[in-house]
């Protein structure tokens, strides 16, 4: 630990210290989702296809997921400020680089890059709060630092939505400036330096391995539905690299005299059940996220702005439950908390199950609200106990793991829900369309059959099977996310209780 979380910082530089972090923070939160709405519009400068576009989203996402790892290694070797400091400076000109992209290639390319600076932000900032804070207030710190990843690709699209529709699509890059600067300053002026250990070697083949599977599963899951799953060779050998890889890794790091990440990590039972909640926790936050912007423009006809609006109120709910639960950390078991943020997401999701194309605008912000409390009961107290008895030592690292597992599930999370929804909706049309039949008495009404079989008569019944078999495909994707939820709920049980009382609980983490 710091010498200034030893002492323990002034109030007044403690708040410097976390708005510099949360600055850093809510950039690359937001560019995880904000670029998403403005595809459209770069697709039409570009001058390219469906396919080459979604190579804007693949390239940041696949950077970000191999480098992440990277962060306690490259923290030990330079300094966590310094790594900081560059990771900052790297992504806001990656940023700028994005915004005056002239051509696909360019724009990919510093994508890539922005993913690559962009990988130790969240985790780097993790750590420095939880060492910055003495222990007793790792809950507020938590509150404060989830505010920022939650909210972030919360309100990306909403931004981006606007930027895109009263400036322009390279906006949705240029914003970063601004938070860059700010975050770039407070960092240099307020965070100490950590000890540089040199002795720390590099492990090439553990690295190699993990960066060729997450790599891997990244590029299967982004395109697996387009290339229509298994029936493709290319998701097959990546598929066959994802098992590989990640099996002589796991043999790798526990043979291996330093290997790439330290197996003693996963001896902390909190921190290995922390990873796999918050691989579910990933998989409900943008999975969601990912199904409502086409339910409501698709099948309800909202414009696009109309749509971020009225998923904004989702955000504020999750801020809210951040809040309190800072409030109430200390004092309630954090292990309640989440058990009632599990119950309000898969209420929430239950009754997203009910909707129909008639539902209100009240409705959608309604069970927005509610998911958004129950998603800010998870994570803020899910962040403080994964890491209440992981040695400090270890914490750069774990962040980064922690981090790591998000991203990994909500890759998934948005995969699964978009094939489960083409799936059901082929299958629902076909069952929906059995029905149409001369036999079916409530089709004689009105212009009857005769009208029916008429080209255009034909072409208006079968889109409204289309259009009843999409939404009862969106309700059945709500239901498996309810499911999702409730399937965590046993995963409470293996959670250890922290000790309470600071200075016993601070010596418990110490040893």
């Amino acid at each position: 630990m710091t010498t200034a979380t030893q002492e323990g910082p002034s109030k007044a530089h403690l708040g410097f210290i976390t708005l510099s972090v949360m600055l850093a923070t809510i950039m690359q939160a937001l560019d995880t989702t904000i670029a998403n709405v403005a595809l459209p519009h770069m697709q039409g400068a570009m001058g390219a296809t469906q396919d080459q576009i979604s190579w804007v989203l693949t390239s940041y996402i696949v950077a970000a997921a191999i480098f992440m790892p990277l962060t306690g290694f490259i923290s030990d070797r330079i300094g966590r400020k310094r790594l900081f400091m560059w990771s900052v400076a790297g992504f806001t000109i990656a940023s700028m680089l994005c915004g005056a992209a002239q051509s696909l290639e360019q724009i990919v390319l510093f994508r890539l890059l922005q993913g690559i600076f962009g990988a130790s932000l969240v985790p780097l900032s993790q750590a420095v709060l939880l060492d910055s804070y003495p222990p007793e207030k790792h809950g507020s710190a938590m509150a404060m630092w989830g505010i920022g990843v939650m909210v972030g690709p919360i309100l990306g699209p909403s931004l981006g939505g606007w930027l895109t529709e009263y400036y322009n699509w390279r906006w949705v890059f240029y914003i970063n400036l601004p938070f860059g600067l700010l975050a770039w300053f407070g960092l240099a002026a307020f965070i100490e330096e950590t000890k540089i250990n040199s002795s720390r070697r590099f492990d090439l083949l553990g690295f190699a391995l993990l960066s060729i599977g997450i790599g891997a599963l990244q590029m299967a899951l982004d395109r697996g539905q387009s290339q229509n799953w298994f029936a493709s060779a290319e998701i097959v050998i990546e598929t066959g690299l994802v098992v590989l890889c990640f099996y002589l890794f796991v043999v790798h790091i526990f043979t291996h005299s330093h290997p790439y990440i330290e197996p003693a990590l996963f001896k902390d039972r909190n921190f290995s059940v922390g990873l796999v909640f918050i691989f579910i926790v990933g998989i409900i936050l943008l999975a969601t996220m990912t199904l409502l912007p086409p339910f409501m423009q698709g099948l309800m006809g909202y414009p696009v702005i109309d749509v971020g609006y009225l998923l904004a109120p989702r955000g504020v709910g999750t801020m809210f439950a951040m809040m309190l639960v800072g409030r109430l950390s200390g004092r309630v078991d954090v292990r309640i908390l989440i058990l009632l943020g599990l119950l309000l997401t898969s209420f929430s999701m239950w009754e997203m199950t009910l909707f129909n194309t008639d539902i209100s605008n009240w409705d959608i912000i309604r069970t927005g609200v509610v998911q958004g409390l129950g998603l800010g009961f998870i994570f803020v107290p899910l962040s403080t106990i994964t890491f209440a008895t992981l040695a400090p030592r270890f914490r750069t690292e774990g962040t980064a793991l922690f981090s790591l597992m998000r991203n990994i599930g909500s890759s998934i999370g948005i995969s699964v829900v978009i094939t489960y929804l083409a799936q059901r909706t082929q299958m629902n049309h076909e069952v929906f369309a059995s029905y149409i039949t001369p036999f079916n008495q409530a089709l004689h009404h009105g212009g009857g059959m005769a009208e029916l079989m008429t080209p255009k008569g034909l072409s208006a019944i079968n889109g409204e099977v289309t259009r009843q078999a999409s939404l009862l495909a969106y309700l059945q994707d709500f239901r498996l996310m309810m499911w999702v939820s409730l399937c965590a709920i046993p995963l409470v049980l293996l959670l250890k209780a922290p000790q309470r009382g600071g200075g016993k609980e601070e010596m418990a983490i110490l040893e």
